[in-house]
């Protein structure tokens, strides 16, 4: 894995000394800098001589040197070094047990930075926000035994989680993707059936219409909220097309109201893939509340997870019945080891539902916190050229799953690759959008849809978590400001 590190341009001053100062004055010089290491530098020219450590020191003092003796005397292992113009990728593999710090050369052999290992700075795009209450049914399902997918912790995220999205059944599953298999199955798609989706989402939401031996068609996003274009949806329909799957993308709930208006139009289903989108709004209607079905992922880096599932949520109990037998083997649910349909091992467990029901009484805290971090993100990045803030329309409520921006390459002054580059030199980790599922070597449709591949090309997406705090933001956006700055 690579390893991850941070400039600390700053400190450079701080540490550096003269070999003939003596080792009560590098002992000040490491601990005035934090790090642990001074950099020896000649006294004119500052041509750096190499790194000393409170390691060293230690060392020397032990053999018999005092802290008059001058630094010259202490024995130090040879010191890795860098060009500042190295590649960040080369600078990363440096890195080991014994090096913390890589001082930064430039042409005259001075040092212009420090690249400094420390996991304590490092932002991840995204991370679960857990707390006692997890670990409290956790430890139920453990010490009472009912660890597997049959206990109380099952039903009960089922009907929260349905509760939650304003729906009269929650059927838990191993992962959103065997939820929406388990959708698609229960409506009868199969061999020979279409089902539009957008290109613009993860592959899971194109490969479960494979798993059923149907055809994903693929069709354009619009700008304005990243979602499948309503007006690409009825040219996409033919005679065998059976069903539509909106993608609410990063959060934002699609347009639903000239899509339910074509479904009802041509009699299709729809399925919302609201992955990414618990307690988004549309128009004042949670997404997942829209559809005839609708499905969740609770996967490590949602909104609210079980380390591994995923829910359809559906208001129609003959559906609710069905995926309920699909999801356990094709199981007669009044008669064991009776199977009259083909079903899968699709279930959740107890314990991954426990982390659910923990999660479920504080997913409004867990949302509400996601919003205002998106807020205090907008605030700091809207004065930068050549950045586009994530969308949020007027009739939806955007939960800003992962906060992503789109960067535009003439103006902001570099690429969104690069931009992605500079900020995990700083230990920012982020993440490209999802290049376009027609796109992918396994599908490959050789089509041409604009929106969706411009959105990959120039988005990026930011930490997100809702553990992230403003100074921890204010880092970010000041750390891009600067990037665009220097260019």
């Amino acid at each position: 894995m690579q390893k991850r590190f941070t400039y600390m341009k700053e400190r450079i001053v701080d540490i550096s000394i003269s070999e003939n100062k003596s080792i009560r004055d590098i002992l000040r010089k490491i601990d005035k800098g934090a790090l642990g290491v001074a950099l020896l530098v000649e006294p004119e020219t500052n041509f750096f001589k190499g790194i000393i450590t409170d390691g060293d020191v230690r060392r020397a003092l032990l053999q018999g040197l005092d802290l008059d003796s001058p630094v010259s005397q202490i024995v130090r292992p040879k010191s890795i070094t860098a060009s500042i113009d190295i590649p960040t990728e080369e600078i990363s593999k440096l890195f080991g047990e014994a090096v913390g710090v890589i001082p930064l050369l430039d042409s005259n052999n001075r040092v212009v930075e420090l690249a400094f290992f420390d996991t304590r700075v490092y932002l991840p795009i995204s991370e679960p926000n857990l707390g006692a209450q997890e670990l409290k049914y956790v430890g139920e399902c453990i010490l009472t035994g009912w660890v597997s997918s049959a206990g109380k912790f099952v039903t009960q995220f089922e009907q929260m989680f349905s509760d939650f999205c304003g729906t009269q059944f929650g059927i838990s599953s191993s992962s959103g993707t065997t939820a929406l298999h388990l959708a698609l199955v229960a409506l009868g798609i199969g061999p020979g059936d279409e089902v539009i989706v957008p290109s613009f989402s993860f592959i899971s939401t194109a490969n479960a219409v494979v798993y059923t031996g149907a055809t994903p068609v693929f069709i354009d996003s619009e700008i304005t909220t990243w979602n499948m274009n309503p007006r690409e949806v009825e040219n996409a329909i033919t005679k065998k097309t059976k069903a539509i799957i909106p993608v609410h993308i990063y959060g934002h709930p699609a347009d639903m109201s000239p899509i339910i208006e074509i479904a009802e139009k041509y009699d299709l289903t729809i399925i919302e893939d609201a992955a990414e989108a618990h307690g988004a709004l549309y128009k004042g209607q949670k997404t997942g509340s829209l559809g005839h079905m609708a499905i969740f992922s609770f996967y490590g880096n949602k909104t609210i997870t079980t380390g591994e599932g995923g829910m359809v949520v559906t208001d129609n109990k003959e559906l609710a019945d069905k995926i309920r037998i699909l999801r356990d083997h094709g199981m007669d649910p009044g008669k064991r080891y009776s199977h009259s349909v083909l079903g899968y091992n699709y279930r959740l467990t107890n314990i991954q539902a426990a982390l659910g029901v923990a999660q479920m009484e504080r997913i409004d805290q867990i949302v509400d916190q996601k919003c205002t971090n998106a807020a205090i993100y907008g605030k700091e990045l809207s004065s930068i050229p050549g950045i586009t803030l994530p969308p949020n329309a007027e009739w939806a409520k955007n939960i800003y799953w992962l906060y992503s921006i789109l960067v535009d390459e003439k103006e902001f002054g570099i690429s969104v690759a690069e931009l992605g580059k500079r900020l995990e030199i700083k230990s920012i980790e982020t993440r490209p959008l999802f290049p376009p599922i027609h796109q992918q070597p396994i599908y490959d449709t050789k089509q041409h849809l604009p929106v969706c591949e411009r959105l990959s090309k120039t988005g990026i997406s930011l930490p997100s978590s809702a553990n992230i705090n403003k100074d921890e933001i204010n880092r970010i956006a000041w750390e891009i400001k600067n990037i665009q700055k220097k260019k």
